[in-house]
C-alpha cells in the first residue's frame, strides 16, 4: 500500500475550534471517547463472531489496554476488536464520517458552549487532538488478507497514511501529549480519569505504566547478575500473577435482583460512593419495556442537622459514564439519594436543552419516581414497624419529594407519618381522630426550647407532632393546602382553654400588671394577659400567634425587614399566671423597689422558653440572676 497524504477535511478548520471550545471544561473526556471506541470495536467483532461472520481463536480474551509513559509523555490505547482496513480509515478518520458536514456545522456553530457535540458524526476520536500534538493509529482488520495500516497526524489538520506493521487484529492509538496535557501520562492521574468515566465499561480495561515496567526490567537484570537462579525464579512467580482490570465489566445493576446478595449491594455502595456508613435500603431498577433502564438507588442515612442534603446519582449509557445528577433525567428530589442509572437509549453526548424537551426522558423520570414511591408505600403496607424505624432518616427526602413532585405526593400522601409526644408514629388522620380539637394540629419545632409547653401538653393529655426539620415549615403549608379543614399551630402559639381555669374576674389585675410590665421593660406595645394557669410551676409564658410568626418568618426569608434573628419583632403576648406566687407578689407589691427587676426577670425567663436571648440581653439576665440570689443572703 503506497503512502497517502492529505488534508483531513475541507471543513476541519471550522470543526476544531468547536471541539476545542466544547472540550475546554471537560479536558479529560478523551479517555472516555477512545476507550468507548475500543469497546464498540470489540462489541462489533463479538456480534460478527456470534453470527459466524468472523473467526476468533478459542483462547481469545477481549480486552482494552491503556499504557502511560511519563518518560516520553505519551498515552496508548489498544483494543483487539474489529480493526480497520485502509478504506475504513479513509472513511472514518480522514473524512470524519462526514455525511452532512454543512448541516453539522450550521447546527452547532453557535452552541458549542452548551451542547455536548463530541460523538456526533464520529468525532469522538478527534478529542485526542485536544491533548496531543501528534496522534498515530496502527490497525489491522479482522477481514481475511487485510493489510495493516499506519496513520499519523500532527495538529489534526493533515495526515499521512501507509502500510503498518501491526500483526494482530485490532487498533492501537498513541497520543504524544502536548505541553499542557503532560499530567495525563502520570499513572495516578490517568487511573483517576479512567475510574471516573470507565469504571463499568463492558470490556476489561488493563493498565500498564511503561516507565515503571522499564525500571522493573532493569532491576531484574541487576538481580539476575547477583543470584542468577533465584532471580529468574522470582521473576517467573511475578509473571504468573494475573493483572486485574481497572473496571468492573459486569456491574451489579446488570444482574437480576434475585441474583444479588445484601452484602453485594452494600459492597457496591461502599466502592462506588466511598461511603462507609451503611445505606438504609435500596431499590433495584430493572426494566426492558417500553425502554431499557437498569440501576440501583440507595437511601443513605440523611444527616438532618444540615440544610444541605445532597446525594449523587450517576448516569450511564451502556455502562459508559455520562454525568452526575442530570436533573432532566433524574427528578430533583431523587438527587438526595445515591445511585446509578444506566439507560442505553440515552445518547452519550446530548445537549441539556434537548433532554429537557424530550418526552422519552420525561417517561424515564416518571418511571423512576413511580418505582421509588412503590417501594416506600410497599414497605409501609407490608411492615410498618420497619418503615417507622427508617422514618426519621428518610422523612426529609419524602417531604422534599412531596413538595417537588405532584405524582410522588399523590402516591405517598397516605403513607406520611409523624412522631408524637410519646415517641409513637401516627398518620395525620390518626392524630386528628384522637384529638379533642379536630381542626387543630399542634406541633413542636424544638423539643428542648419548647419543653415547658410540651410538659403542659402532656400533663393535660394533649398530643402534638414533632416537626423539627427545616423542610417541615413549607411541608406544613402544603398539608394545610391539601387538608382544608385542618390548621397547624405551634405548641407555643397560644394558650388553649384546657390550660386555664375560670373564676375571679382578672381584668383589674390585668390592667395593673400590664402597665407595670410595659413601663419596666420599656415596651409600650407589649400585650400582657393575666390568666389562671392550672400548673402553678409556670410563672409566665410568651405566646406568638401562628399567623404573626409565619408572617415574620416570611419577611425574614425575603429580607423585607432588618429584624435580624429577632423572632419577636412585635406581636408577642406575655401571659402571666395569676396562680403563681411571684405574679401574686407583684400584684400586691407594685411599688416595691424590686418590682422592675422581677418584671425583667419574668419576661426573660418566659422568652428563654422560646429561643436563646440576644448577647446583650443574656448578659443582663445573668447579672440580674446573681443580684436576685444576693438578695436571698441579706
Amino acid at each position: 500500500m503506497s503512502t497517502m497524504k492529505g488534508n483531513l477535511s475541507i471543513n476541519s478548520e471550522n470543526i476544531f475550534p468547536i471541539i476545542k471550545k466544547w472540550l475546554y471544561s471537560d479536558h479529560d473526556i478523551f479517555f472516555r471517547e477512545l476507550i468507548s471506541n475500543g469497546c464498540d470495536a470489540i462489541t462489533k467483532l463479538k456480534k460478527l463472531e456470534m453470527i459466524g461472520e468472523a473467526e476468533v481463536p478459542e483462547d481469545n480474551e477481549y480486552k482494552i489496554q491503556v499504557i502511560v509513559n511519563s518518560d516520553e509523555k505519551s498515552l496508548t490505547f489498544i483494543d483487539n476488536g474489529i480493526g480497520m482496513t485502509s478504506d475504513e480509515v479513509n472513511e472514518y478518520i480522514n473524512q470524519i464520517a462526514f455525511s452532512g458536514a454543512k448541516d453539522f456545522l450550521e447546527k452547532y456553530k453557535d452552541k458549542a458552549n452548551e451542547d455536548q457535540i463530541i460523538g456526533h458524526f464520529g468525532l469522538g476520536f478527534y478529542s485526542a487532538f485536544m491533548v496531543a500534538d501528534k496522534v498515530t493509529i496502527d490497525t489491522l482488520s479482522y477481514k481475511k488478507d487485510a493489510a495493516p495500516v499506519h496513520w499519523e497526524s500532527e495538529g489534526g489538520m493533515e495526515f499521512e497514511m501507509g502500510e503498518g506493521d501491526r500483526e494482530v487484529r485490532g487498533t492501537t492509538i498513541k497520543l504524544y501529549l502536548n505541553e499542557d496535557s503532560f499530567e495525563f501520562s502520570n499513572e495516578y492521574r490517568a487511573k483517576e480519569v479512567i475510574e471516573k468515566y470507565c469504571s463499568f465499561m463492558p470490556i476489561p480495561i488493563y493498565f500498564l505504566n511503561a516507565a515503571t515496567k522499564e525500571e522493573e526490567a532493569e532491576d531484574k537484570v541487576i538481580d539476575a547478575e547477583v543470584v542468577d537462579g533465584e532471580a529468574v525464579e522470582a521473576s517467573e512467580e511475578k509473571e504468573e500473577k494475573k493483572p486485574e482490570p481497572l473496571n468492573t465489566p459486569n456491574p451489579l445493576w446488570n444482574k437480576h435482583p434475585n441474583e444479588c446478595t445484601e452484602e453485594e449491594y452494600k459492597k457496591f455502595y461502599r466502592d462506588v460512593f466511598m461511603d462507609f456508613k451503611e445505606p438504609l435500603f435500596w431499590i433495584h431498577l430493572n426494566m426492558d419495556y417500553p425502554f431499557n433502564l437498569k440501576g440501583i438507588l440507595y437511601f443513605p442515612k440523611l444527616n438532618t442537622e444540615y440544610d444541605s442534603l445532597e446525594g449523587t446519582i450517576k448516569l450511564y449509557s451502556n455502562q459508559v459514564f455520562i454525568a452526575d445528577n442530570i436533573k432532566e433525567v433524574i427528578p430533583e428530589f431523587l438527587m438526595l439519594l445515591k445511585g446509578v442509572i444506566d439507560c442505553p437509549d440515552l445518547p452519550l453526548n446530548v445537549s441539556r436543552s434537548a433532554l429537557q424537551n424530550d418526552g422519552f426522558v420525561k417517561k424515564i423520570s416518571d418511571y423512576i419516581t413511580k418505582k421509588v414511591a412503590d417501594k416506600l408505600s410497599g414497605m409501609y403496607k407490608v411492615d410498618r414497624e420497619e418503615y417507622e424505624k427508617f422514618w426519621d432518616d428518610i422523612c426529609p427526602f419524602i417531604k422534599f419529594g412531596c413538595l417537588k413532585d405532584e405524582k410522588f405526593r399523590e402516591k405517598m400522601k397516605d403513607f406520611i407519618i409523624f412522631k408524637n409526644l410519646e415517641g409513637k408514629y401516627v398518620t395525620l388522620p390518626e392524630y386528628t381522630e384522637a384529638a379533642a380539637k379536630k381542626d387543630t394540629v399542634y406541633y413542636v419545632t424544638d423539643e428542648k426550647q419548647q419543653s415547658q409547653y410540651i410538659n403542659m401538653f402532656k400533663e393535660n393529655g394533649i398530643d402534638a407532632l414533632i416537626m423539627t426539620h427545616n423542610i417541615d415549615q413549607p411541608f406544613i403549608t402544603q398539608l394545610e393546602y391539601e387538608n382544608k379543614d385542618v390548621k397547624f399551630q405551634r405548641i407555643d402559639a397560644d394558650l388553649t382553654d384546657t390550660f386555664t381555669e375560670g373564676g375571679d374576674d382578672l381584668e383589674a389585675l390585668n390592667n395593673e400588671l400590664s402597665e407595670l410590665f410595659k413601663k419596666a421593660l420599656g415596651k409600650e406595645k407589649l400585650e400582657v394577659k393575666v390568666e389562671k394557669i392550672k400548673s402553678e410551676k409556670v410563672s409566665a409564658m410568651i405566646t406568638l400567634s401562628e399567623e404573626s410568626r409565619r408572617m415574620q418568618d416570611m419577611m425574614k426569608m425575603y429580607r423585607m425587614t432588618g429584624m435580624g434573628d429577632d423572632m419577636f419583632a412585635g406581636g408577642e403576648k406575655l401571659v402571666l399566671n395569676a396562680n403563681h406566687p411571684l405574679v401574686k407578689y407583684l400584684g400586691e407589691n407594685k411599688e416595691s423597689e424590686h418590682a422592675n427587676m422581677l418584671c425583667e426577670q419574668l419576661y426573660d425567663l418566659a422568652m428563654l422558653a422560646h429561643k436563646p436571648l440576644e448577647p446583650e440581653a443574656m448578659t443582663k439576665f445573668v447579672e440580674r440572676s446573681n443580684e436576685i440570689m444576693l438578695l436571698l443572703t441579706r
